[in-house]
C-alpha cells in the first residue's frame, strides 16, 4: 500500500511547489553533479520552508541534447543522478515528511535515441513500429505550424537516412513528436504515466500537451483532438499542463487566479 501525504484529491490546489532539477540542487557524492541522494537529504531543508510539494524537472536517462527534456527511457533514472532505488527511497522519505511529489513527463517527443525511433526508422514504412512516429516523404505538409526554435531550426521536419523519409518535430530535431494518431502510441504514454503513478507520486506535469496533433489546414497547436485525447485519459488523472495551453472548462482554476493547477493530480480513488 503506497503511503501518501494525504488523500484529499484537491490538495494541488493551494500546495506551495518548489521546483527542483535534480542535478542543480545537491551533489552527496562530490561529482559535481546534484543527486536523488542529495536532495532526500535536504529534504528537512524543503520542509522548513514551507514547500508542500517538490515537483522535479526531468530525471530519466537522456542524451541531455535539451537538458533532460529529450527523453532516451521513461521509466529509469539518468545515472547521474541515482537509481530507482534513490527514487523511492526520496519518494518515501518526502511522503514521511507530508511533501507531495510531481514528476515531469514530456509527452509530445522523445530523443532520437530512445529505442521507440531507433525501431521506427528502421521499420517499413506504414508498420506499427514506423507509425510511433510522424512521417513524410515531403517536407511541405503542416505549413501552417510555425517553428518554435528559429534560431536553431529551419524547418519542423528533418530527413532520416536510414529510414529514408522526413520525421515530425515541434522542437529540436534529435527530439521527434510521436504520432498520436497511432493508438498504440497513446496507450504507450498511459502505461508511463501509471508506472510512476502506482510507484506513489502523487501528481505528473505533462510537458508540450499543445504538439500532440498535425492536421492541415490549421498551426497543429491546441487541436479538439487533443483536448479530446486528454479527456479519454482515466478519470484517475486531471489536468495537463504546459506553457501556450487554452485550458478546457473541465480543469480546475488555482483559488484566486483563474489559471488551472499546475500538475496532473491523481484522484483519490487511487490514492
Amino acid at each position: 500500500m503506497v503511503r501518501r501525504p494525504t488523500n484529499e484529491p484537491s490538495w494541488y490546489k493551494d500546495a506551495v511547489v518548489y521546483e527542483v532539477h535534480v542535478r542543480a540542487f545537491r551533489d552527496s557524492n562530490a561529482d559535481g553533479i546534484g543527486d536523488l541522494p542529495g536532495l532526500t537529504e535536504r529534504l528537512d531543508y524543503l520542509q522548513d520552508l514551507g514547500v508542500t510539494a517538490v515537483w522535479l524537472l526531468p530525471f530519466y536517462p537522456a542524451p541531455l541534447r535539451d537538458d533532460g527534456y529529450d527523453i532516451a527511457d521513461y521509466r529509469n533514472v539518468h545515472p547521474a543522478y541515482g537509481t530507482l532505488r534513490d527514487f523511492r527511497r526520496f519518494l518515501r522519505e518526502a511522503h514521511r515528511r507530508r511533501l507531495h511529489v510531481i514528476t515531469e513527463v514530456v509527452i509530445n517527443h522523445t530523443s532520437d535515441q530512445h529505442p521507440w525511433f531507433q525501431r521506427a526508422r528502421r521499420a517499413p514504412a506504414g508498420s506499427p513500429e514506423r507509425d510511433y512516429y510522424v512521417w513524410s516523404d515531403t517536407p511541405d505538409r503542416y505549413a501552417g505550424a510555425r517553428v518554435i526554435f528559429e534560431d536553431a531550426e529551419t524547418s519542423n521536419w528533418a530527413w532520416d537516412p536510414l529510414a529514408g523519409a522526413y520525421y515530425w518535430h515541434r522542437f529540436f530535431s534529435h527530439q521527434p513528436d510521436l504520432n498520436y494518431d497511432n493508438p498504440a502510441v497513446a496507450k504507450a504514454i498511459q502505461s508511463i504515466a501509471d508506472f510512476w503513478l502506482d510507484m506513489g507520486v502523487d501528481g505528473l506535469r505533462l510537458d508540450a500537451v499543445p504538439y500532440l496533433y498535425e492536421r492541415e489546414g490549421t498551426n497543429c497547436e491546441n487541436l479538439p483532438e487533443t483536448h479530446a485525447i486528454l479527456q479519454r485519459l482515466p478519470s484517475t488523472t486531471r489536468c495537463a499542463t504546459t506553457w501556450n495551453w487554452p485550458w478546457p472548462a473541465t480543469c480546475s482554476p488555482v483559488p484566486g487566479s483563474g489559471t488551472p493547477a499546475g500538475p496532473c493530480a491523481r484522484s483519490s480513488s487511487r490514492m
